[in-house]
């Protein structure tokens, strides 16, 4: 590697590192964050924006699932039930947003965004708060969620967790670590899935995305033990202003470059 290129890479790995300290402190794999930095940023288009960012979320996504699991243990056929359906959705998905008209997916990521920021703001409290039971997953509710989360993991390139936690902790009643698991068990393999399809069709910046991923692990675990000590109720607040403002940056952007 050139010595000139050197600060580039310094500079690359720093805000690997950010993103994935941000995206353990706000609990998700950074896609949300990493897609418009990378629109605004770098003028990547959508798809490969997404597919960008799937580099970066994986290896997070996979190491929070691994250790996730140490210390919540599901039955086998509820992760088969959620994270089959979530994979074979999120494949078909993300054969259609590769081959989306660019501004269509990016009017759809935006608005997604934006819907899921302001809900997070108006939510008065945790969803799960109460629930005494919830622990044992409902197999036959976990091919619903799959399908709707592998749809927004295809489509999108993120947000499966941001769909699966309010559905498992509002309509079908688990608790708040029965739900971040079976998110996870939907996330994890999708998240995979979804590389590999944007990949195959040509929409991922792995010189970017991989110095991110690197500079992300040595943060994520950093961001989840500060978020620990944090309350939640701010900590939520504050994630929902950050999306809300980087969904209205892009609309503005889109806006004034019509």
């Amino acid at each position: 590697m050139p010595w000139h290129a050197l600060p580039d890479l310094l500079l690359v790995l720093s805000l690997g590192a950010a993103l994935g300290f941000f995206g353990g402190l706000f609990g998700i794999g950074g896609g949300i964050i990493a897609v418009p930095l990378f629109i605004i940023g770098f003028g990547m288009d959508q798809a490969l924006a997404q597919g960008t960012a799937l580099v970066l979320m994986v290896p997070n996504l996979l190491i929070g699932w691994w250790r996730y699991n140490q210390h919540n243990k599901l039955p086998w056929v509820a992760i088969a039930a959620i994270g089959v359906t979530a994979t074979v959705t999120t494949w078909l998905t993300a054969k259609l947003a590769v081959r989306l008209d660019q501004e269509v997916l990016h009017w759809i990521f935006n608005l997604f965004v934006l819907v899921v920021g302001f809900r997070m703001l108006l939510l008065r409290k945790n969803p799960s708060a109460g629930h005494t039971q919830g622990h044992t997953p409902n197999i036959a509710a976990m091919p619903i969620v799959g399908v709707l989360g592998g749809t927004s993991m295809g489509l999108l390139g993120m947000g499966g967790g941001l769909v699966a936690t309010p559905m498992l902790t509002t309509l079908f009643k688990h608790t708040q670590t029965t739900a971040q698991a079976l998110s996870l068990a939907l996330v994890t393999p999708s998240s995979v899935m979804a590389l590999i399809t944007y990949a195959n069709a040509h929409r991922v910046d792995w010189g970017l995305g991989l110095p991110l991923a690197f500079g992300g692990l040595f943060t994520v675990s950093a961001g989840v033990a500060i978020a620990h000590y944090l309350p939640e109720k701010a900590l939520r607040r504050s994630f929902a202003v950050v999306m809300i403002v980087a969904a209205v940056w892009l609309i503005l952007q889109s806006l004034h470059t019509r």
